[in-house]
């Protein structure tokens, strides 16, 4: 049955405007003026926006490991617990991020095949659209295994390529790496174990980022760079066929990434709260620069909205221009032509939401018309 919402201010291609938006079998079927049609749902005035999409979240894992190397043992209800929470910050599309090797022994291994466990028996009655984002760690001489090893995981839509190793890129700053871990050991203990690491990747960078490039080319998927630091990072994902610059950890990188063509994508949390939590620049000074394309909620899902709305609150964006970093531009660098905006033909799916205390406070969430918060 169609469905109207109407007194809403719509966020369109082309800016707010005031109106109604009519939806039918899962598609926006057209957007209507000021009016209050009958038997209309009235928005009150509140935003409807396209659903969230967001490109790059670790959520999942802390819900599958609640604690270190604690494992919950029901992988099914983390990943529902996961969706409640993406959903209610209006992410109606995320790509979940599963690691693919790792740079220390974090313990997170096993969680590659918890996550594709989850998803498997869940997957028809999670409210959002869930995909997978494959991060992909060229320092660990079994990455091109494991990859092999969820080749054929048809949910796979984006891959990026990652290097944790200490001492460069977003851990340039080793006194940040240490507290980050919560590390006790000598500087000297972490000068050899931050060599040790650096030599595993130097013998193992070169095959793991061909077996990657070579994965994306075979299916077509998007490929990221992950933590840029210099220049010639750009330069090495460029030459590779990335198309986004995650996380770029310096102001540098940035630039060289936007002069490339390259896509900027920064974290929510970092805009939110000011600072990234490993020392590396601000989101706000990339995105005054006007570099930055994407943002990402990567650790807290709560931080997509809020940050959009930061942009236009305190960097001086206008509202189409802030959200589009959340909905339009990540579903674009994604390759989902058909959701990221409200328009007639595509997904409903929605946002309804207010500004309540200087902040976005969401209020209800469609995907593909079905109300799901």
């Amino acid at each position: 049955m169609e469905t109207i919402l109407a007194g809403a201010r719509l966020m369109t291609p082309e800016g707010l405007k005031k109106g109604s938006l009519a939806m039918e079998d899962g598609l926006i079927k057209g957007l209507g003026n000021g009016q209050c049609p009958p038997g209309a749902e009235d928005l009150g005035g509140d935003w409807l926006l396209p659903g969230l999409v967001e490109l790059h979240t670790d959520n999942l894992e802390k819900h599958l490991m609640p604690r270190p190397k604690i494992l919950w043992p029901e992988p099914g209800a983390a990943m529902e617990a996961h969706d409640a929470q993406l959903v209610s910050a209006g992410v109606t599309t995320v790509f979940d991020s599963l690691c693919v090797g790792e740079s220390v022994d974090e313990g997170r291994r096993c969680l590659l095949a918890l996550s594709v466990e989850a998803l498997e028996r869940t997957k028809k009655r999670l409210r959002a659209d869930h995909r997978v984002h494959l991060r992909c760690e060229i320092s660990d001489p079994e990455m091109a295994a494991i990859l092999a090893g969820v080749a054929e995981l048809t949910e796979v839509g984006l891959v990026s390529l990652m290097d944790h190793t200490p001492g460069e890129r977003q851990w340039r700053d080793l006194e940040a790496y240490r507290t980050y871990w919560r590390s006790t050991v000598s500087d000297e203990e972490l000068a050899a174990s931050a060599a040790a690491i650096k030599a595993r990747r130097d013998e193992s960078a070169a095959g793991n980022s061909a077996a990657v490039v070579g994965y994306c080319r075979a299916r077509r998927l998007p490929l990221a760079s992950h933590d840029d630091a210099l220049a010639e990072h750009v330069e090495m994902a460029q030459a590779m066929g990335a198309i986004i610059s995650e996380f770029p950890a310096t102001l540098e990188a940035a630039r060289a990434a936007a002069q490339a063509g390259l896509a900027v994508t920064m974290g929510a949390p970092n805009l939110v709260r000011g600072r990234s939590h490993s020392g590396n620049v601000s989101a706000a000074e990339v995105a005054k620069e006007g570099l930055l394309n994407c943002l990402s909620s990567d650790y807290v899902p709560s931080s997509l909205l809020s940050g959009a709305y930061m942009l236009h609150r305190d960097c001086g964006w206008t509202l189409r221009e802030a959200f589009r970093t959340v909905t339009e531009t990540p579903a674009r660098l994604a390759g989902l032509s058909d959701r990221g905006r409200l328009a007639p033909g595509l997904r409903a799916d929605l946002v309804r939401a207010a500004v309540v205390d200087g902040r976005p406070v969401i209020k209800s969430v469609w995907v593909e018309g079905q109300r799901v918060f």
